[in-house]
C-alpha cells in the first residue's frame, strides 16, 4: 500500500516542482498523471481531449476491454463505451478517401451499432467509378445488405442509360430487381433497334435466362431476340409461332406491332407454307385492330399509325401476302385432309 501511495505521489510532486506554480500542467501531463493514479477512464477521457483522432483512444479502450480491465458500462444511447469509441473512429476512416474499407471491418465489431452505422455510411460513399462503385457492392453483398444492393444497382443503371451505355444500365436493373427500370431500358433496346435493324449487346440480351421474367417488356425483349435467333437457323416454323404468340398474348407492346407483321413477311413469302390458315386469321386480326386503332384489353393506343405513303404501302403489302398465304394454307390443309 505505501508503495502506491509512493507511485501517486511522486508524479504529482515532480509536477508542481516542474512547473514551479508558474503554468499550467499540459494535456500529456494529465494523462501521465491519470495512469499513475491508476484512473482507466480518466485517462480515456484525457487522451480523447488531448489526441487529434480517435486511433489510440479506440484500440486502447479495446485491448482493456478484452482484458476485463475496463469496468464498462453503458452509455445512454445504448453503446458501452469501446463501441462508443470504435464507431467513432470508424465513421472518420469513412471521411478519408482510401481508409473507408478500413472503416467497414471496425464496424462489423460493433454488436450493438455497428450494423446501422455502416449502412448509414455506405449510403453517403460517393461512387465516383465503377471500380469503386463494385466495391462497396461488394461488400453489401457479404453483409446482406440489400437495401443498399439495390440502391447502388439503381444508381449505377441510372448511370449507364445517360451515357447509352445501353447492355451496362440493363445487367444493373437485372441486379436490382427492378421491374420498372428494366421496362425502361428494354424499352430503349426496342427503339434502337427499330433506328438501326440490329441489336447491340447480343451476348447479354442471349443469356437473359430466367432474368427475363422480372417484367413483360422484358421478356418480350428475350422472346423477340430468339425469334430472329431461329429465322437465322431457318427454324421457319418455331420462329412463326413464337411471331404469332408475342402478338396474341399481348407481350408486345402496340407501338412495335407493326414491326413484328413486318418481320412475319418473309415468312409468308417462303415456298411452303408456314403459317397455317389458323394462323394466317389471327396475323389479319391483329392488322386489323392496328389499322382500325382500336385498344387491346385496355391498353392505350399512345403510338397511333402514321397516315403517310409507307405505312400505307406496308399495309397493303401485307395484306397482299396474308390473303396469299390463307389460300395457300387453305389448299394445302384440305388435301392433308382429302388424303
Amino acid at each position: 500500500m505505501p508503495r502506491i501511495e509512493c507511485l501517486i505521489t511522486f508524479p504529482q510532486s515532480s509536477l508542481d516542482l516542474f512547473l514551479g506554480g508558474e503554468s499550467s500542467p499540459e494535456p500529456l501531463d494529465n494523462i501521465l498523471l491519470a495512469a499513475f493514479e491508476f484512473d482507466i477512464h480518466q485517462v480515456i477521457k484525457e487522451c480523447s481531449i488531448a489526441l487529434s483522432n480517435w486511433w489510440f483512444v479506440a484500440h486502447l479502450t479495446d485491448l482493456l476491454d478484452h482484458c476485463k480491465l475496463l469496468q464498462s458500462h453503458n452509455l445512454y444511447f445504448g453503446s458501452n463505451m469501446r463501441e462508443f469509441l470504435l464507431l467513432e473512429y470508424a465513421s472518420g476512416l469513412f471521411a478519408h478517401p482510401s481508409l473507408w474499407q478500413l472503416g467497414v471491418d471496425y464496424f462489423d465489431y460493433c454488436p450493438e451499432l455497428g450494423r446501422v452505422s455502416l449502412e448509414l455510411h455506405i449510403e453517403r460513399i460517393p461512387l465516383n467509378t465503377e471500380q469503386k462503385a463494385l466495391k462497396v457492392l461488394r461488400i453489401c453483398e457479404q453483409r446482406q445488405m440489400t437495401e443498399q444492393v439495390r440502391s447502388i444497382c439503381k444508381i449505377l443503371a441510372m448511370k449507364a442509360v445517360r451515357n447509352n451505355r445501353l447492355g451496362s444500365a440493363l445487367s444493373w436493373s437485372i441486379r436490382a430487381k427492378d421491374a420498372a427500370f428494366a421496362t425502361l431500358v428494354s424499352d430503349r433496346f426496342l427503339r434502337d433497334y427499330c433506328e438501326r435493324g440490329c441489336f447491340s449487346d447480343l451476348d447479354l440480351i442471349d443469356n437473359l435466362g430466367p432474368a427475363m421474367m422480372l417484367s413483360d417488356r422484358l421478356t418480350f425483349l428475350g422472346k423477340y431476340r430468339e425469334f430472329h435467333r431461329m429465322y437465322g437457323e431457318k427454324r421457319f416454323a418455331d420462329a412463326a409461332s413464337l411471331l404469332l404468340s408475342l402478338m396474341t398474348s399481348r407481350i408486345a407492346p402496340r407501338s412495335f406491332w407493326m414491326t413484328l407483321l413486318t418481320d412475319a413477311l418473309p415468312l409468308l413469302e417462303q415456298k411452303q407454307v408456314i403459317f397455317s390458315a389458323e394462323q394466317t386469321y389471327e396475323l389479319m386480326r391483329c392488322l386489323e385492330d392496328l389499322t382500325s386503332r382500336r385498344p387491346v384489353h385496355g391498353e392505350s393506343d399512345t403510338e397511333q399509325l402514321q397516315d403517310d405513303d409507307i405505312e400505307t404501302t406496308k399495309v397493303e403489302m401485307l395484306r397482299l401476302s396474308l390473303a396469299r398465304n390463307l389460300a395457300r394454307a387453305i389448299i394445302r390443309e384440305g388435301s392433308l385432309e382429302g388424303s
